[in-house]
């Protein structure tokens, strides 16, 4: 499916706007993120798989990553050509093991793993990867404190967001 959109901005992040119309082409009736392969102005060339996330009026926002942009050479208030398929081959879930660190103590602590275990399948995704990128011993312990802190239903920070009832 492919159509014409402007790049915009909301807060830093730039996107295109899918109408409903033009969603509906590409999967009709989906409502929830929806995995796709875009190309912007024909590039990158394999295109980029990312999913669109919905906005509730039956249009999705795609957000339009660095590489696809370096790649297509655009940037916010260009009029691009925006080319879209469904990717069937999209497999869910955390991208990121869990390390050990982390899921020794987690399992230890009911309370703790109870609110892991109810947490958004993004949300343990945005924790993992964000574990990923920690390298020093002193960085894990620390973020595994305010962890096992926020998961045990502590109000306080984790990850630049206050949890409030382990959420």
């Amino acid at each position: 499916m492919e159509f014409r959109a402007t790049i915009r901005v909301v807060g830093v992040n730039p996107y295109v706007l899918v109408s409903k119309r033009n969603a509906g082409r590409v999967k009709p009736g989906w409502r929830k993120p929806m995995p796709v392969v875009v190309r912007i102005n024909g590039r990158p060339r394999e295109g980029w798989r990312i999913n669109m996330m919905p906005r509730g009026d039956g249009s999705f926002y795609l957000y339009l990553h660095g590489t696809v942009r370096n790649a297509s050479g655009t940037k916010p208030g260009d009029r691009v050509s925006v080319r879209l398929v469904f990717d069937a081959a999209y497999r869910g879930g955390p991208a990121h093991p869990m390390p050990s660190w982390f899921r020794i103590p987690l399992s230890r602590n009911t309370k703790a793993l109870s609110a892991w275990n109810a947490l958004t399948p993004s949300r343990k995704k945005e924790v993992l990867r964000y574990f990923s990128a920690l390298k020093s011993d002193e960085a894990r312990s620390r973020n595994l404190s305010r962890a096992l802190s926020a998961l045990s239903g502590e109000p306080g920070r984790f990850m630049a967001r206050s949890w409030t009832n382990a959420k």
